[in-house]
């Protein structure tokens, strides 16, 4: 049966087409279809994103204000701050309200007894001083406020009120916790507004009274409009159960104030936007929190966020209409189908017309074929034009004068490509070798002989190879050829590669290795075997040392926290039981790094490493899991042996000293004795036990800190012991003087005692000299600062740190470092300002100091009499005058 013939170019453009069509036809789909996808993923995207920073700006709102109220229930239930010093109160709350955004109008203290303290921000945005007692009769009167913070001028009597019937203080005591109170109409501005409370009890948990932090909620409109703005989308909070508004972007009010004063809210339901509603009540009947809604006028991305507080129940709700992106989608997509048309059609009457041209010399290109298929190698075709064809056409004339070459020189041609595949196995840097079925060597490159330490080729072929370089492991054990993975892969016919063992040298030197070794195969059938291999000596040396790295403590060179965590797996056995914990928190390190740096710090925590590891044995594992903390692992050791232990660490580390640090630690101890015990549990409990021993020894501990860093200082300088005896003698005699109850005299001296506590970072030589260079000067002026670092760090001591900050401050505003004047400067610190100045003339390292003691004294009560006024406190002085006269 005769074939019919086909035309090629009727095929070609029949298929073409079909594929071109196709193919843009399945573009256009997918695009459409990525388009939509894209789109509902991105407004998806959006409302999610939106909803979650507005969530996120809410969240952080509400809890503004029970981070001011936790902060303040510390300050006044420990009795930092004195609610009867009318100062200080007046400063605290009117620095609270000044720190804190202007959405909160007021924060105040109502007393268990009635009475009433704190600021507020009038309507016009100014912050006035509330008070609320006996003094004003019960009735709330309102102070405009001093640049420093004090109380002024009367402004407002706002008649009679008590805290205690209001809702946010009664919830609160109800509560006995934190709480907000119900939404209420601001009683002046134009705003509904939210309380937060928090009541504070005394030790012996009586009701000292209730803190109240109160704020606007109309700063959560404008952010709900900036947050949908540009997405022609919808965001509003919702009080649950109610559903009223608490805020919304479509400028709603969120209430009105009827005629006869009351509050009316604004309900979801008075919304004109039909879709709002419906979405909000689809979300309540089926509690989804993301989802598509087909609204009335055009499809919603709907994202709800809950928000629960205590006396705060609200959902968030944003919505993003599909429309934002869809019309811009439907416009590309007629753009692009009428574009695919334009470019079908002219592609068809190009492609045809081409095609007629290109493939008329095809027939000569078949004919010549054919005749070089019947072994003619001297055909050639006649080249009519450069084009595509023309150029087949010259490459199949190269190939035949190609194949006629190579069949006149193929002996030639065989011997060269052997040249050429030496030249590329010597060139290599790996070592390459073969052998046959039995192991022997068949080739071997350069770098083979050279990393193997041989000479020539003959050293290795012919010869087993698995006998001179791969016989036995480093430890010298033989190496047995059934596990011989090289030779497995022979055996096995398939690939191998390792990079764990050594290969042997020359020299009987090994190197550590990593090689390849797979199958030769000819035909089908396994004839031997390549080898690639490489010395990887130094790279195993580095891995080790990055594993040290990733396992060790660079500054301790203790075990890490992720080595910790390995070995707590490795030891957590039966057969390690009992398996005893101690947890250690090294105390001291935030001050040390404060006050001396970083570089004594680092060693204060090498010098406490130093003492864990010669305390603990060889089998235990001490690790270095945070800044200051170490946990040791105890193999077979008992619980009371480990607490011996702990007494023995500590011991060593009060015995230890860093600059003017004194070596501290917490601990705690736990044991793990059973299997079914949850080791983390028994660190835990550890760690507990350490911060109860932190806790129950803090007083001490900080006790121990200032006695050591004043004791280091004194004996640094004994002058400065001396000098801090005088000041202390003399200001309790100035205090008696100056009628000051004990409380205050007992404070005086403590003070005095530490007024230069801050020349501990101070070098020694400066201490003793009597003249100072600029730079020196400069140094000494930074001693009341550090001072004042130093004794706020601890409990005891943070209420005499103004008192050491200002007592180099002059009456006259010329002292440092502040530069305050008058009764700007604490009364304690003028008074040791008298008499440290005093002292220095008279005992101390001066200038002008005289051999002759009573000069001194003369001369120390002349220069105070001069500063009277200046320097001194004039008052201050008169007093000490009197009594060094007498």
């Amino acid at each position: 049966m005769k074939k019919k013939n086909f035309s090629i170019k009727n095929m070609i453009i029949s298929v073409f087409m079909s594929f071109l069509i196709l193919a843009i036809s399945a573009h256009g789909i997918l695009i459409f279809q990525n388009w939509m996808a894209s789109s509902k993923r991105t407004t998806e995207d959006i409302a999610k994103q939106m909803n979650a920073q507005i969530n996120e700006q809410i969240n952080f709102y509400m809890y503004m204000p029970y981070y001011i109220n936790e902060t303040s229930y510390k300050i006044i239930q420990n009795g930092i701050l004195d609610m009867s010093d009318e100062v200080a109160r007046n400063k605290f709350f009117v620095g609270v309200l000044m720190s804190n955004p202007t959405g909160i109008y007021s924060f105040s203290f109502g007393t268990a007894d009635g009475e009433y303290y704190g600021a507020r921000r009038n309507q016009y945005g100014n912050i006035e001083i509330m008070k609320n007692d006996s003094s004003t009769g019960g009735e709330s009167w309102y102070y405009s406020i001093n640049d420093d913070m004090t109380m002024d001028e009367l402004v407002v009597k706002a008649g009679k009120f008590d805290p205690r019937t209001r809702a946010w203080y009664q919830s609160a005591v109800e509560l006995k916790g934190f709480t907000f109170s119900p939404v209420y109409k601001h009683f002046i501005i134009d705003d509904i507004a939210i309380s937060a409370s928090w009541p504070v009890y005394n030790k012996n948990n009586e009701l000292l009274g209730v803190i109240g932090t109160h704020m606007l909620l109309s700063d959560l409109n404008n952010y709900l409009i900036n947050a949908v703005e540009g997405y022609n989308g919808y965001a509003l909070i919702v009080e649950n159960g109610t559903n009223n508004l608490i805020g919304n972007s479509m400028g709603l009010k969120n209430y009105t104030t009827l005629s006869d004063g009351t509050l009316n809210r604004t309900n979801i339901t008075d919304i004109e936007i039909e879709d709002i509603q419906k979405g909000h009540e689809q979300y309540l009947k089926e509690n989804n929190s993301d989802f598509y809604f087909d609204g009335m006028d055009d499809n919603f991305y709907i994202s709800i966020q809950n928000i629960k507080l205590e006396g705060v129940d609200w959902t968030v709700m944003s919505a993003i209409p599909e429309s934002v992106l869809m019309k811009d989608i439907t416009n590309s997509m007629i753009w692009a189908g009428s574009v695919a048309i334009f470019v079908i059609l002219l592609i068809l009457t190009i492609y045809i017309l081409m095609t007629n041209r290109l493939l008329r010399p095809m027939r000569d290109l078949l004919e010549s074929a054919q005749t070089l298929s019947e072994g003619n190698l001297s055909a050639r075709i006649k080249i009519k034009r450069n084009d595509e064809i023309g150029l087949i056409s010259e490459s199949f004339n190269n190939v035949a004068d190609k194949m006629q070459s190579l069949v006149e020189n193929l002996e030639e041609n065989v011997r060269q490509r052997t040249d050429e595949l030496r030249l590329i196995l010597d060139s290599a840097a790996e070592g390459i070798y073969g052998v046959d079925l039995e192991g022997n060597c068949t080739f071997c490159n350069m770098s083979c002989l050279k990393i193997l330490g041989y000479e020539k080729q003959e050293d290795l072929i012919g010869k087993n190879v698995h006998k001179i370089i791969h016989h036995s492991y480093v430890d010298g054990t033989e190496y047995l050829t059934e596990d011989c993975l090289i030779l497995k892969s022979i055996r096995s016919g398939k690939g191998y590669e390792n990079s764990e063992e050594v290969f042997w040298k020359a020299d009987n030197t090994y190197f550590n290795v990593d090689y390849s070794a797979y199958p030769q195969v000819k035909n089908g059938t396994v004839i031997g075997g390549v080898i690639t291999f490489n010395d990887i000596t130094e790279r195993k040396k580095r891995e080790e040392e990055i594993e040290y790295l990733s396992c060790y403590d660079s500054l301790t060179k203790l075990n890490n926290r992720s080595c910790f965590e390995n070995n707590k797996i490795k030891i957590d056995k039966p057969e390690n039981y009992p398996l005893s914990v101690i947890f250690a928190d090294l105390n001291g390190l935030k001050m040390t790094n404060d006050i001396f740096g970083h570089n004594v710090g680092d060693e204060l925590i090498k010098k406490s490493a130093e003492v864990l590891k010669k305390a603990c044995r060889k089998e235990d594992i001490i690790s270095r899991v945070g800044g200051d903390e170490f946990i040791i692992l105890l193999p077979k050791t008992e619980k009371d042996i480990a607490e011996q232990l702990t007494r023995l660490i500590k011991a060593e580390m009060s015995n230890s000293k860093v600059a003017a640090i004194r070596c501290s630690m917490a601990l705690g101890v736990n044991t793990k004795t059973q299997e079914r015990q949850v080791l983390d549990e028994i660190i835990a409990d550890a760690e507990n036990a350490m911060y109860k021993d932190k806790t129950m020894n803090r007083q001490s501990t900080n006790r121990d800190l200032i006695n050591t860093i004043i004791e280091t200082l004194h004996s640094r300088s004994p002058q400065e012991k001396q000098h801090s005896d005088n000041v202390q003698k003399l200001c309790s005699m100035m205090g008696k003087a100056l009628k000051l109850s004990k409380p205050e005299i007992d404070k005086l001296e403590r003070s005095a005692y530490l007024h230069d506590i801050g020349k501990i970072t101070i070098d020694k030589d400066i201490l003793s000299k009597k003249e100072l260079s600029e730079e020196e000067k400069e140094k000494m002026y930074q001693h009341p600062v550090v001072g004042y670092r130093i004794l706020n760090l601890f409990d005891e001591t943070l209420d005499l740190a103004e008192y050491i900050y200002n007592h180099h401050e002059r009456w006259d505003g010329l002292g440092y470092p502040r530069g305050v004047a008058k009764d700007e400067i604490p009364f304690i610190s003028r008074i040791i300002a008298v008499v440290e100045t005093y002292d220095r003339i008279v005992y101390g390292y001066s200038a002008i100091r005289d051999k002759d003691s009573k000069i001194n004294k003369e001369r120390a009560i002349s220069i105070i009499e001069e500063g009277s006024g200046k320097q001194f406190d004039p008052k201050i002085v008169k007093v000490f005058l009197e009594i060094m006269r007498k």
